[in-house]
């Protein structure tokens, strides 16, 4: 179990492109060291009782992005834990000064050709069903200055048994 002892760190949390791998090394990390998972997009489901796309089609990109600023603020505010933030939600300023502020932050950083790949058969993300790839390209160009900017980057193009070793000892510092 985590108890981040050395410093103000509350949590840990995964930021990255939509199909970099989040929510399931969010998972498998949580269950190694024994510590509550959340996943941002789980939660608003869970709290609209709608899916993701659906809230897209019914009420909008906008209507969205303020409930996950909500849902995102209070999950950064939760003691040991892994947060798995959905992939837009960096580009909210007040998100990404809590992320500072409180968590430890992993960028999954994954080449965009390997994750057009991932997402090509995705039903379940809303912003793939409107744009093309060179739009989606352009969005995870543009995410990619925040993400960037997390305490640790690793590369999730592969083997996610890699990721999680590194994950490991960069986290040692913090226990």
């Amino acid at each position: 179990m985590l108890k981040f002892k050395k410093n103000t760190v509350k949590n840990i949390c995964f930021v990255g492109f939509m199909g970099s791998g989040k929510s399931i090394l969010g998972k498998d990390l949580s269950k190694l060291y024994n510590i509550e998972f959340f996943d941002s997009d789980f939660e608003i489901e869970k709290k609209i009782g709608k899916s993701i796309n659906q809230i897209f089609i019914d009420s909008g990109e906008n209507y969205f992005r303020k409930i996950e600023e909500k849902v995102c603020i209070d999950l950064l505010k939760v003691e040991n834990c892994i947060i798995s933030l959905g992939g837009g939600s960096i580009i909210n300023s007040k998100i990404r000064k809590i992320i500072k502020k409180n968590s430890f932050s992993i960028y999954l950083k994954v080449d965009i050709n390997i994750l057009l790949k991932r997402l090509k058969t995705s039903k379940k993300r809303p912003l793939l069903k409107y744009n093309n790839k060179e739009d989606i390209k352009k969005l995870y160009n543009e995410r990619e200055i925040f993400y960037n900017k997390s305490d640790f980057v690793i590369d999730n193009n592969n083997n996610k048994y890699d990721a999680i070793q590194k994950i490991k000892v960069n986290l040692k510092k913090y226990d």
